[in-house]
């Protein structure tokens, strides 16, 4: 299979061992040549954890370091091309910025998203594992 993107919740689950993962999306991940995440997702945790959204055994920039390194995931920079597709995404897209970037770089490199968000699912314009 070709490479993946997380979504951040997926790489929460991934990092937690949850049962959350469809058998799909157990199979992308087992049978994926590359993982990604976008470095949104970074900032996505940082946010979760300060409003106390989430718990993470350590400060989230070490969290996010440590687990990305040890399933070896690929942390996809934001640029200028993927700005640029986020805010020109076709169709009807919702306004979330995160959302946009994610769905951008999954567009840009041509890989499938591991999500469970409903929003992304439904969206034609980008290939979702369910």
């Amino acid at each position: 299979m070709k490479g993946l993107l997380l979504d951040t919740c997926a790489l929460i689950w991934l990092v937690s061992e949850s049962k959350r993962f469809s058998t799909k999306q157990r199979t992308a991940l087992e049978q994926a040549s590359q993982v990604y995440i976008s470095a949104i997702s970074c900032a996505e945790i940082a946010c979760l954890t300060d409003r106390g959204r989430i718990d993470l055994s350590q400060h989230w920039k070490n969290w996010f370091d440590q687990h990305t390194t040890q399933n070896g995931i690929r942390i996809k920079d934001i640029d200028y091309p993927t700005i640029s597709e986020a805010y020109s995404l076709p169709g009807e897209f919702h306004q979330d910025p995160c959302d946009r970037i994610i769905v951008a770089t999954a567009r840009i490199l041509d890989l499938s998203l591991i999500t469970n968000d409903r929003k992304l699912h439904t969206y034609p314009f980008v290939r979702t594992i369910e």
